[in-house]
Parts: structure tokens; sequence; C-alpha cells
């Protein structure tokens, strides 16, 4: 398949203060799943980062920003933010889970919403970040899905439904994911043609993403590297918990856990 057009490619330019960034994704947060929302309580409250950027997938679902008013665990969720802003800027970027965190939470929280992909220029450095979702051309299905779901009229209808309703129908869209699931587990990953035309397009050299729970390091069709960040699972044996903090040394992986 070939690559998507190229989006736009907005970028964040590092303060010269920054020494240490912080990059997270795919906690997938939910109320049956305290153990991980204590863990990442507990890392922003201590990290040493200069700012911390989650790029997608930070809830298990989200319908709306109105359901942190309707959600004791969602009003808590945008508490942890709200106090973690204070220490540090916070960037926020849509997963496939979290498409629909809006204006209201982001103001709220203090966090900045970022443009997937958008570009982070630091340490001399331009990394490019994504979700990564759309970049898994292979997976023919979800991109029909994702076209759908991130359209204007059709997140309009969606919010304009009551909440309860909103959430019965996330439910169901979640089972029938479930239900596609491959049984041999060999999910679609990142194209990596379309992540080298990515990095080209926006002048970067490092492909940054999440969505796919296989945290790793490869190289690219044109040799640059594509990192591969940590899901979030604080319950398993062992634990998940990772943050990928860029300086000026490079990069590593610090767990958390």
């Amino acid at each position: 398949m070939t690559a998507l057009p190229e989006p736009p490619f907005r970028t964040v330019q590092a303060p010269a203060a920054w020494n240490a960034v912080d990059l997270i994704s795919d906690l997938h947060l939910q109320a049956a799943e305290p153990a991980t929302f204590a863990a990442w309580q507990r890392y922003l409250q201590q990290t040493p980062a200069d700012a911390v950027f989650i790029l997608g997938d930070l809830f298990e679902v989200w319908v709306g920003d109105d359901a942190a008013q309707a959600s004791s665990f969602a009003a808590d969720c945008a508490a942890v933010l709200r106090a973690a802003s204070r220490a540090r800027p916070l960037f926020f970027m849509h997963g496939n889970r979290d498409f629909l965190v809006g204006p209201a939470l982001m103001q709220s929280a203090g966090a900045t919403l970022l443009h997937d992909p958008a570009v982070l220029d630091f340490a001399g450095t331009r990394w490019l970040l994504t979700h990564g979702d759309a970049l898994c051309l292979a997976d023919t299905d979800y991109q029909r899905f994702r076209e759908q779901v991130r359209s204007s009229d059709w997140q309009r209808d969606f919010l304009a439904l009551p909440l309860g309703q909103r959430l019965s129908l996330a439910r169901h869209l979640r089972s029938e994911s479930e239900a596609r699931k491959p049984r041999d587990g060999a999910y679609a990953d990142v194209d990596g043609p379309a992540a080298d035309a990515w990095l080209d397009a926006a002048g970067a050299s490092v492909f940054v993403h999440g969505h796919t729970h296989r945290p790793a390091q490869h190289r690219l069709p044109s040799g640059r590297q594509r990192i591969v960040l940590s899901d979030w699972d604080a319950a398993a044996i062992p634990p998940r918990s990772e943050a990928l903090r860029l300086t000026a040394a490079g990069m590593q992986r610090i767990a958390l856990a």
C-alpha cells in the first residue's frame, strides 16, 4: 500500500532551558486498573523531565470531555494532569482510543494538544512524534474505520448523543475491535517506507511512536531509527511502565516499575 498524503508537520521548538524530555504512550487508563493509574500519578509527580509528551491512548476510552464531570475516575485523571502541568509543560496527542479528547479537557488540565504527527526540535535533533496507528497501512479494515471516526461529521453526531449512549457504543466498538484481532497475534506494524516518507517531508531524523505495544528500536529502509514506546500495565508480571527520556546525550528507556 502506498503512503498516506503528507500531513502538516507542526514543530514544537524546545526552549534552551530544557535538559530532558519524556515520551510516554499507551497507558490505557481505566478505573478497573488502579495500579496503572497509581504508577502514572507517581511518575508525573517524580519525573525530573522538563516536559512530558503523551503520544496517545492515555485513556482506554474517552467519549467526550463531559465525562470528566460525570465520572469520578475521569475527573481524577483530569486532576492528576492539572497538578502535573503546574510543574512542567504537558503535551498530549490523540491515540486510537482517546481521539475524542477535546479542548475542554486540555484547557482544564493545562496541557497542549498536539497534531498527529508533530516534530519536536530538541537537543540538535528533529524527532518525528506520532501515535503510530495512521501508518499501520496493512490493516486496511482499521484504516477505513479510522477515516470514519476521525471525520468531523461523525464526531459531531457522536458527541451529540447522551453520555450513556456514547459509553454503550464505545463498549460495542471495543468488542468489535477485540473480535477482529488476529488469533496468531500478527498485528499490522508501521509501514517502513511510509515512515521514511514522513521523515523526509518533516526534515526529521528519528521516528517515535506507540500504538503497537512492541517496544523496540528498528532501522527503517533509509537506515534511520524507528523507536517504539512501551505500553503500560502495572499489574502485569513483570509490570510494564516505561518512559523514553531524551537528553543532549541521546535517549534512554526509563523503567518506572
